[in-house]
């Protein structure tokens, strides 16, 4: 996957248009990424991409870029 297609992913895990969405956008610039759009990220993650993530995980992704970094460190973003 690249980083478009990876923003237009996470666009829609938080129902956001993919305009509003990319990698300098913060979690609470995002109103999708409450405790709800967690538990959809965390299960969309584990079903596309096979990657659980821990409490710590978690609690790091701070900004769609550690959400991309998630990604690249578990092989599922290729390097631009």
């Amino acid at each position: 996957m690249e980083t478009q297609d990876a923003l237009q992913w996470i666009a829609e895990v938080f129902e956001e248009s993919p305009g509003r969405i990319n990698e300098g956008t913060l979690r609470q610039d995002i109103p999708g990424w409450d405790s709800l759009g967690t538990l959809s990220l965390i299960a969309g993650l584990d079903e596309r991409f096979d990657i659980q993530l821990s409490e710590q995980d978690i609690e790091a992704l701070k900004s769609v870029s550690d959400l991309l970094d998630l990604l690249r460190r578990h092989g599922a973003l290729v390097a631009a």
